[in-house]
């Protein structure tokens, strides 16, 4: 099983940005219950398609800058990115169909 990938505001560029492959960055906090919820759909998501995506959690209250580069305003808040250029933003613990979607449109 594929193992996520904690990012910082240094690491960003070269992990998510410069990936050969697609990304999904989960922006999440420790003390935001809805992000709890999500881990454990973003984790297996990330063992199912494991060498098709990158799968990265970014630490907003660590790391303020990323997140302020790309407006987030609510967590848990997961792009995908590919070619390093933003594909879909999707806002809150939605359900696994929805991530699952997502996610197929872009690989």
């Amino acid at each position: 099983m594929a193992d996520v990938m904690n990012v910082s505001d240094e690491s960003f560029n070269a992990e998510v940005l410069q990936s050969e492959l697609p990304v999904l960055l989960d922006l999440w906090a420790p003390w935001c219950g809805p992000c709890k919820a999500i881990a454990p759909t973003v984790e297996a998501l990330a063992g199912e398609y494991d060498g098709q995506l990158k799968v990265v959690k970014l630490n907003v209250d660590d790391n303020p800058k990323t997140p302020a580069n790309y407006n987030v305003r609510g967590i848990p808040n997961l792009i995908l990115f590919k070619g390093g250029e933003v594909q879909e933003q999707i806002v809150g613990a939605v359900p696994r169909a929805k991530l699952e979607a997502a996610i197929k449109n872009l690989i």
